[in-house]
């Protein structure tokens, strides 16, 4: 499993106790410090006396009563888990033997929220205006000055930051090298700052990469991962900038935000677990497993959070943090047991061998914490906890990614041979049901407009003859209702003609709906005021149009030819037709143009038009430019 502390999780650290010399001794054992010599800076770890007081108590009350103790290395690992919550009380001397005032700065150490200083008055305590440096927000310096060939008591209250991190390493610098001290403390661990810039780049592409992957392939184990090297690599980069850094974002990195990213980063990792082995249908225990992890995670944030942020006991903090990194400890055992059983799944062998390597390497990275294995002669690097926890994540991400392509590549196998089988089946199906209705609906077609033609055709061409011999006989007394006859029996013919036209499938292209066009319209204007222009293109290629599509195409024609012949007072009109990507249909005539209060006279018709081209994919556009433009347009598809 990741934690970044997960070397620690040995049973025997969470009792172990922080080394830490206190040899009483009397207070008046300290010596003097000249700080007019100080050029660069001078430690007060020999010359400070230090007590401690409750986290609410107030210092000026209760000093006169403190019983101060000495030590001559002061707390040389870490403050006390029982002293982290409380406030430090450091007291020192100092004197200056200058003719002139001289200033330094006062340094605490690692890490306090607060420090505030007190000068000695005849055993009260006077506070001393808080001053601190404006150079990178940092907190953790306070200003002292002394007259010339004068001494004081400074006392000094420090709130630690609530973390087992906590030093007492007292110094006094001097204003002109205050910069560079600063400096000097920040590039403390530069190799190990660099190690883990590079580290979290890689994690950044990690995170590009799984998501890519979630966005392409819509899989959540992808969303997880990416998840888990986020929350993971955001707490080792804010970790390396503000390492050393006595600003506030260092100090609620390094006391609660470092504990809950990780402990999120690992909520996100077993979920990815859980998905990316399929646990709840292959691998049922190690399924109930990790829901257990998840459960554990969210208890421990939201205790860890309620005790950091509402109660004084760090105990509880601490024993949370200890308890839940056992737990998963015993998870990762656990796990590799679990996949030794099984190793001749190749998946989990590769996640084995992940954890296995960050185990060892996160072990190693405690006992640095604690026991100071390596060294001090060593490059920094070597000895850099944070260094061998990411050793550790590096070779897990190493076999990942190999676990990752071993069940891509075999993913991909065998999806795609699914696909092809498919998808070879799926068009198989489809070519057999798209010919058996093709030809359905041709022969439907077929009979239909046959027994039109033969069966209507013949009746109204009968209808039409009898009613021309029966006005011919009567001659000038022929009744209007002859007339009538006659003239209903030409346009139902014409239109019994257009249907036939358009179901007979052998006139499915787009030249047939050309020279029907043309056709029509010449015969339609022959004997009417109106001059009718037909421009078609030379050469037509071939190209399908279906009957619904031609259909409609000429019943607009036809509806916008009725238009002007009705309304327009038009003596000339030419139909332009352009075929390209398109089959473009321009209409234009000289008459007086169509008006929009007019509209509603013949607007069902112009909706019609509208609905019809709409209906199959076309444009329809009509507007008034000397006369009425109306413009059809229908894409054509290319073959």
């Amino acid at each position: 499993m990741r934690n970044f502390y997960l070397a620690g999780i040995l049973f025997f650290l969470l009792f172990s106790g922080r080394l830490s010399a206190q040899d009483n001794t009397d207070s008046t054992s300290i010596k003097w410090v000249d700080i007019s010599r100080i050029s660069l800076s001078q430690t007060l770890e020999r010359n400070v006396d230090y007590a401690y007081i409750g986290p609410k108590e107030s210092l000026p009350g209760k000093y006169s009563s403190l019983s101060f103790k000495h030590s001559r290395s002061i707390h040389r690992k870490y403050v006390e888990d029982e002293n982290v919550t409380r406030k430090i009380i450091l007291r020192f001397k100092a004197t200056n033997r200058a003719d002139t005032a001289v200033s330094v700065w006062f340094y605490g150490g690692y890490y306090y929220w607060d420090i505030t200083m007190f000068r000695e008055n005849n055993g009260s305590l006077q506070p001393i205006q808080s001053i601190t440096p404006d150079i990178k927000n940092e907190i953790s310096y306070r200003y002292l000055t002394l007259p010339p060939h004068d001494s004081a008591v400074f006392v000094a209250e420090l709130i630690p930051v609530r973390t087992y991190l906590n030093t007492i390493r007292p110094k006094l610098v001097s204003p002109a090298y205050l910069g560079s001290f600063i400096n000097d403390t920040y590039s403390t661990n530069n190799e190990a700052k660099t190690f883990t810039y590079l580290f979290c780049g890689l994690l950044l592409m990690m995170i590009l990469f799984s998501l890519a992957n979630f966005v392409q392939g819509g899989n959540l184990e992808f969303l997880y991962y990416s998840g888990y090297a986020f929350f993971v690599g955001l707490m080792l980069l804010i970790k390396a900038v503000y390492s050393y850094h006595s600003s506030k974002m260092s100090f609620f990195q390094e006391g609660y935000l470092d504990y809950v990213m990780l402990c999120i980063g690992h909520l996100f990792y077993m979920l990815f677990i859980q998905r990316y082995l399929a646990t709840k249908r292959n691998h049922p225990f190690l399924h109930k497993l990790y829901n257990f992890g998840i459960l554990l995670l969210v208890f421990s944030i939201t205790v860890f959070s309620i005790a950091h942020f509402f109660t004084d006991y760090y105990a509880i903090e601490k024993h949370v943090e200890n308890i839940t990194k056992v737990l998963l400890l015993v998870m990762v055992l656990i796990f590799c047991v679990y996949s030794l059983k099984r190793w001749k799944n190749k998946l989990l062998r590769f996640l084995f061998w992940g954890n296995l390597f960050l185990f060892v390497f996160a072990l190693m990275s405690q006992l640095i914490i604690s026991f100071e294995l390596i060294p001090r002669s060593y490059p920094y690097i070597f000895r850099s906890a944070v260094v061998h926890y990411e050793m550790g994540l590096l070779l897990e991400l190493v076999f990942f990614l190999a676990g990752l392509n071993y069940k891509n590549r075999r993913q991909l196998i065998a999806s795609a041979r699914e696909r092809e089988r498919l998808k070879a089946e799926n068009q198989m199906n489809e070519y057999e049901k798209e010919i058996a209705v093709y030809k359905a609906q041709q022969q439907e077609r077929e009979r239909i407009s046959a027994d039109m033609h033969d069966e209507l055709g013949s009746g109204m061409t009968a209808i039409r003859l009898m009613s021309e011999i029966a006005r011919n006989k009567m001659k000038e007394n022929t009744p209007v209702e002859i007339e009538k006859i006659s003239h209903s029996a030409d346009e139902v013919l014409n239109k019994m003609n257009a249907i036939i036209w358009s179901m007979n499938s052998g006139n499915d292209t787009v030249d047939n709906l050309v020279s029907y066009i043309r056709a029509y319209a010449i015969e339609y204007f022959e004997y009417t005021p109106i001059d009718c222009r037909i421009q078609t293109p030379d050469e037509i290629e071939p190209m399908e149009l279906t009957g619904e599509k031609r259909r409609n195409v000429f019943l607009c024609v036809k509806e916008t030819l009725n238009n002007a012949l009705k309304h327009s007072k038009a003596t000339e009109l030419r139909i332009d037709i352009t075929i390209n990507t398109a089959l473009i249909i321009v209409i234009r005539d000289n008459g007086v143009g169509i008006i929009t209060d007019k509209v509603r006279q013949f607007g069902n018709g112009l909706k019609n038009i509208a609905k019809r081209m709409e209906s199959i994919g076309g444009t329809y556009e009509i507007k008034n430019e000397e006369g009425t433009v109306t413009t059809l347009k229908l894409p054509l598809e290319a073959h």
